[in-house]
């Protein structure tokens, strides 16, 4: 087709957008799969830790973290573990206190959710007794690698300041589910978290596995409320020029969903905070990342922007199948780059995931799931299009926990932090 159409007055920026994230994410990945950069780490225990589990009724799994968290490879009284019971209707707080956490229950008729708690929770341990260097949080249904606190110790001593852990599975081999849902884990964690951070930008919060540094969080504050309260105080620090850096050592092994129900709903939620986090952030670090000449906050702002990109490609594959019949627009994909060009990249969406699995050794059963990724990936386009017209929403869906194991119950091969993280075995 030849000449301009009024079509072309958005479908060529749209294209023109999909080239840019396509080829941006396709460069990024490759900083991943080959190790993390050389670090310096510092062994000597100097720092002090807040401990902090935001649980809402847990009490099936509390316990067993709250045991965990106690038996760290790290001076024991150099951090105290603190359980914040939130909302609860059933007996975590009793839970938690017997298994020796420091317990602070918090009840709210309105204010509900992880983000609240957090908040509440800081206003009072700023105002304790004993002050800490800094504050991780975990989730109520996590286990900890014994050697956790070592690796942020380091990464603080090194002058690091908001720190996100490597995001593990606990039950990667639970159900297909579960299964996608890990391997989706592993992928970020190496072809996102860990390539940025080996050339220089910043990550992202996770959720769970986070140190944050105690001065930083007192001159500041949380504040951050919304249903993706990571990402939020993500952008928050980055607006302060504080990135997130990646511990790729300090291993977090976290509870994935069981069912396709339980994931779309967590992924939902996700979808809904990441809008309402993007339209509050993204033209502010436009502008910031532009003015100051910044590419690390220009990345985050590339960040916030993902799910647009995902309904914006997703709407141009539609509108490319129309154009096989009636050739309504402009195309200059081809133009922008050749046919041999998005070849490649086609064949490296493949490729990642397999590297990625090779790379932790994962187990025969997961080298199956992933068969049933693409499942786990296509249904993002539902759930983003749907988080959009939710995005003002916020209340808060509880995902319930049922994995309670001990960390004795896991078989954590001995290379493990030398060798990089790879898939551990939990007893059934």
């Amino acid at each position: 087709m030849s000449g301009f159409t009024y079509f072309d007055i958005f479908m060529i920026p749209f294209q023109l957008m999909i080239v840019f994230f396509t080829v941006y994410y396709f460069v990024i990945s490759w900083f991943g799969l080959f190790g993390k950069k050389r670090e310096v780490k510092i062994y000597d225990e100097s720092k002090t830790f807040a401990m902090l589990v935001c649980a809402h009724n847990e009490a099936a799994v509390i316990a067993p973290l709250v045991d965990n968290l106690q038996k760290l490879n790290y001076n024991n009284k150099l951090y105290d573990v603190f359980v914040v019971a939130d909302n609860c209707v059933d007996n975590t707080a009793e839970v938690a206190r017997n298994a020796g956490a420091i317990v602070l229950e918090r009840h709210h008729d309105t204010l509900k959710g992880k983000g609240y708690a957090m908040d509440w929770f800081f206003e009072r341990l700023f105002k304790m007794e004993r002050q800490y260097d800094a504050v991780c949080i975990f989730d109520a249904d996590n286990l900890v690698h014994p050697n956790f606190l070592q690796e942020m110790n380091s990464r603080l001593c090194n002058g690091e300041r908001l720190i996100q852990g490597y995001l593990d599975s606990k039950n990667p081999t639970d159900t297909w589910v579960s299964g996608v849902f890990s391997i989706s884990f592993w992928i970020v964690n190496h072809v996102w978290h860990l390539a940025k951070y080996n050339i220089g930008l910043s990550a992202c919060l996770g959720g769970t596995g986070m140190c944050i540094e105690m001065d930083m969080l007192k001159r500041y504050g949380w504040g951050a409320t919304c249903l993706t309260e990571d990402m939020e105080f993500t952008m928050k620090a980055m607006m302060e020029n504080i990135p997130t850096t990646w511990a790729h050592d300090a291993i977090i092994y976290d509870e994935k969903p069981l069912t396709f129900k339980a994931a779309w709903n967590q992924r939902m939620r996700w979808a809904q905070g990441h809008f309402d986090v993007a339209n509050r952030f993204m033209l502010p670090m436009f502008k910031k990342a532009i003015k100051e000449r910044d590419l690390k906050v220009l990345d985050c702002t590339v960040n916030l922007i993902q799910p647009y990109f995902l309904m914006i490609s997703t709407f141009f594959v539609l509108c490319s199948w129309i154009y096989e019949y009636v050739p309504f627009y402009t195309n200059i994909i081809y133009t922008i780059l050749p046919m041999q060009v998005w070849t490649v990249i086609g064949i490296g969406q493949y490729i990642f995931p397999v590297a990625c699995l090779w790379k932790i050794r994962a187990s025969a059963k997961s080298w199956f799931y992933l068969l049933f990724y693409p499942i786990f990936v296509y249904s993002w386009i539902p759930i983003t299009a749907i988080g959009w017209f939710r995005r003002h929403e916020h209340e808060w869906n509880h995902t319930i926990h049922t994995r309670s194991i001990s960390f004795d119950e896991v078989i954590v091969p001995e290379d493990q932090v030398n060798d990089g993280p790879r898939q551990v075995d939990f007893k059934k």
